[in-house]
């Protein structure tokens, strides 16, 4: 009992120090206190992350640090007179991290669905020259994922240089084929690998990424891994409504250096990087910011991005996400917008991946309700896009889920996009997703009964670890 009297103290210790927000810091001490070795191990797993994950001055240069407006033809920079200004707050957060400036040479396209996205994507992999670089948390090796697999192999066979990132938890499977990826001159590797012994600190920090590059020139980005059930294949699972971006220009070079950053973590290979930075003649007027973080980052970029987004909203904001498990910060923003007359309007899964994800999301309903936030349950299917739009002026399509897990654990990337043309391309898909929902009423709300309130409860005791 003395040991583990002493674990708990030092181990509470630690937690009090690590300056973790007050729900997560309550939640960790009632289950060290309650569980005490089982408390402890979940933890060591869960709880903390080692930041090992450092680059060196130099790699820092190399990989994050380039000179994009050298790399871009100069008499064919794009004529910005007559542009609207971009969110100021937005440009100068976002222009303290090197990987995350503000771009304005870009086209844009954006891809609604598996149809469009892998039809797009299969495409500019047949056109491959040079590189192609795929991360992705979710790779699976079944009709699509085949059929990647066999482009990537000719392109390697005619030259192409070929990376594969895949995430060590979420691909666990696909990492099976890495042997005869690389007899064919595929370059594979695993982010954080799970391997003996399983319990390891990084268990709990997971790359969520999508990108893939072709040829510098070419990204893509979104809510999309590679399967079969993105294409609404999968019986079990129904229709997947999904959104993915494809960017050409000054933006591509930025998912780029996420792609390199995490390679490097993988593989401790770094990979000289002008020869991924090609010059680009002038693409188009797109004004795109590539903004990334993780678990290692200095600043929760993604969540202070969207906090000073909805902050700032004087018309609408429009959030599209799976799961949803808001900070208290994140909140205090949705609810005072709607208080100050913005139009807000959420987006959630009706039909739930997860049940303790969705009892959660339902536990911050009332408040939400009572501030005048609307709120919908997708019902055509499975709900997976992760999207937000501004006042209809700038949007957001990125692998960033509106939930504690995305903002502060995994490794996630977004396109955030200054242009009205833009978000309403958006905005159509949402209407239509409106169309394909249920909306949540304050007035049934209030009446579910008190099975439904402690199953939300319990589930949004837990929120913080999820």
């Amino acid at each position: 009992m003395g040991i583990i009297l002493i674990q708990l103290l030092v181990l509470g210790t630690v937690i009090v120090l690590e300056g973790r927000d007050s729900a997560r810091t309550i939640v960790w001490l009632f289950v060290l206190g309650t569980l005490p070795v089982l408390g402890a191990l979940l933890f060591v797993v869960f709880g903390r992350f080692v930041r090992r994950y450092r680059l060196s001055k130099r790699e820092e240069v190399v990989l994050g640090d380039l000179d994009f407006d050298s790399r871009v033809e100069a008499d064919k920079l794009p004529d910005l007179a007559g542009k609207r200004p971009v969110n100021r707050k937005l440009e100068h957060l976002l222009g303290l991290d090197v990987t995350s400036r503000l771009t304005y040479n870009n086209r844009w396209e954006v891809l609604t669905n598996g149809d469009e996205t892998f039809q797009a994507l299969i495409q500019s992999l047949y056109e491959a020259k040079e590189h192609i670089h795929l991360e992705y948390y979710i790779f699976q090796h079944d009709m699509i994922g085949g059929d990647i697999i066999r482009i990537l192999r000719d392109k390697a066979d005619h030259g192409v240089k070929v990376r594969i990132l895949v995430d060590g938890l979420g691909s666990w499977e696909f990492m099976r084929s890495f042997r005869f990826l690389k007899k064919e001159g595929i370059e594979a590797a695993e982010f954080y690998p799970i391997r003996f012994p399983f319990l390891t600190r990084k268990l709990n920090y997971r790359n969520h990424r999508k990108i893939v590059v072709v040829d510098g020139k070419i990204g893509f980005t979104g809510g999309l891994n590679v399967g079969d059930e993105y294409l609404s294949r999968s019986q079990e699972l129904g229709f997947w409504r999904d959104t993915f971006v494809k960017l050409e220009g000054e933006a591509v070079g930025y998912l780029q250096t996420v792609f390199l950053h995490d390679w490097y973590e993988a593989t401790k290979e770094r990979l000289e990087a002008p020869e991924y930075f090609p010059v680009l003649p002038a693409l188009g007027q797109g004004r795109v910011q590539i903004v990334s973080c993780g678990p290692d980052s200095r600043q929760e970029a993604i969540l202070q991005v969207f906090f000073i987004a909805l902050t700032n909203a004087e018309k609408s904001i429009y959030l599209e996400t799976p799961y949803f498990i808001p900070d208290e910060s994140s909140m205090m923003a949705l609810k005072t917008a709607a208080l100050s007359g913005v139009d807000v309007r959420i987006i959630v899964q009706g039909v739930p991946e997860y049940q303790i994800t969705y009892w959660a999301a339902r536990s911050f309903f009332a408040a939400l309700l009572e501030a005048g936030v609307r709120i919908y349950y997708y019902q055509k299917g499975i709900l997976h896009a992760k999207i937000l739009i501004i006042d209809g002026e700038i949007g957001s399509v990125g692998t960033t889920n509106f939930d504690e897990r995305s903002f502060r654990l995994d490794f996630e990337v977004t396109a955030l996009i200054y242009e009205t043309a833009f978000a309403q391309r958006l905005e159509r898909d949402f209407v239509q997703d409106l169309r394909d929902s249920e909306e949540v009423l304050p007035e049934v709300f209030g009446q579910r009964s008190l099975w439904e309130r402690t199953r939300e409860s319990i589930a949004r005791l837990f929120a913080p670890l999820l």
